[in-house]
């Protein structure tokens, strides 16, 4: 036996290895990292502390020697043969498997404008280090794109004082996975908070200091960061000859097109019952995924069927979504003393909900109405509005029924 390789110690690899040895499974695990630090978590590179970037790790060593699993740490896979069940490492190493799991994650967009290079991203643990190392007082950040990274990171340096600048291509920021009307607070917000938008604006080139816009506007900029999203890191399954397309194509299994090898996170675009794939990009779903390819790898033949969910925190409001909320839906509103919450209803069936309020202050209602979405109800639009219709009543009537 050859056991289990998994390429890619972020959150959806190193949470398969250890779900791995929950399962029963007494194999050899062994984890291949490309970062030179122990596996960590992504969302709190946005939230430093005292100015310092967290290092939050998903694991320390101590556990990964205690659960028998090898983790390689600083190399990378630059390739592997499906054929003879290898991987050649950066290192020039081979390891052989028996099942392969490719954790691969996401690599940032890159600008291809003049003075692209000047740009920093902010996706790993050392982007995040150089950026607020240079943040400081005085300085000036213009923040290349409107999503939830950027306007998280926005939130962040305005509490520390600098002059932040976002450039959107979009006539608006959090276009593509806030729902409208949560999106234009947010906006607002950050526009009362000092956040200096240029909206509808692509990119002619970054000098110095300043980024001009396509108008000829030049932005002030003494630090840039480039936000603007990210892609599937698949070129190892492309050379491997793996079906990708958006990510690594998968089917409800988390299986490629090799029955050896499954993909999980933000690498792998998932087979969906009403036809075609579909790739989720967040902290939940990695763990998510690596919890089912982890059981499937082992022997199991589950399903990947759990409900999309994200939330971010800008300044002293929280959001959270519930599911995938689409203009089309028929929407209801109910409005809290913390907050709001949005539901969608398709066909009179609960799909998706989402909530902004202060803090952590929804919470608890979005995983009452997650739980209403995944048993398939299909509630009077009136209840739901209602506040003083208690959301775990309905699920109780719910489940009776």
């Amino acid at each position: 036996m050859n056991g289990i390789v998994i390429i890619g110690a972020g959150e959806s690899g190193t949470r398969a290895a250890f779900a791995l040895r929950e399962t029963g499974f007494t194999g050899c695990v062994t984890l291949v990292g490309t970062e030179p630090h122990l596996p960590y978590e992504r969302p709190p590179l946005s939230k430093p502390l005292d100015g310092a970037v967290q290092m939050k790790p998903i694991c320390g060593a101590e556990a990964l020697e205690a659960a028998d699993i090898g983790y390689l740490q600083g190399v990378s896979a630059s390739q592997f043969d499906a054929d003879t069940r290898s991987v050649t490492l950066s290192d020039g190493r081979t390891l052989v498997y028996d099942k392969l799991l490719l954790a691969t994650g996401a690599r940032p967009r890159r600008l291809n404008c003049p003075g692209a290079e000047r740009a920093l991203d902010f996706r790993t643990y050392t982007d995040a280090a150089a950026i607020f190392a240079c943040a400081e007082a005085g300085k000036r950040v213009a923040i290349i794109g409107g999503g939830l990274i950027g306007m998280e990171l926005a939130a962040v340096l305005r509490g520390k004082g600098i002059a932040v600048s976002v450039i959107e291509m979009a006539p608006r920021p959090l276009g593509r996975a806030v729902p409208a009307r949560f999106a234009t607070r947010l906006h607002a917000r950050h526009q009362n908070e000092g956040v200096v938008f240029h909206l509808g604006q692509g990119i002619a080139e970054i000098t110095d200091d300043a980024i001009v816009l396509a108008d000829g506007v030049a932005v002030p900029a003494d630090i840039v960061v480039a936000a603007i999203g990210v892609q599937p890191d698949i070129a190892l399954a492309e050379a491997a000859g793996l079906a990708t397309g958006n990510g690594i194509l998968t089917d409800g299994h988390l299986r490629t097109s090799d029955p050896n090898i499954y993909a999980a996170g933000d690498c792998a675009a998932v087979a969906q019952p009403g036809g075609g794939h579909m790739r989720f990009e967040s902290w939940r779903n990695a763990r998510s995924q690596a919890e089912t390819a982890a059981r499937n790898l082992a022997g199991s033949q589950e399903t990947f069927m759990a409900i999309p969910w994200f939330w971010s925190d800008q300044y002293d409001l929280g959001l959270q979504v519930a599911g995938l909320p689409h203009p089309d839906h028929q929407s209801v509103t109910r409005q809290l003393d913390g907050g709001e919450l949005e539901f969608y209803l398709d066909g009179g069936r609960l799909v998706a909900a989402a909530g902004l309020g202060l803090g952590n202050s929804l919470a608890k209602d979005i995983k009452l109405a997650e739980m209403l979405i995944a048993a398939g109800v299909s509630p009077d639009p009136a209840a739901l509005a209602d506040a003083s219709v208690n959301l775990k009543a309905l699920l109780k009537s719910a489940r009776a029924a």
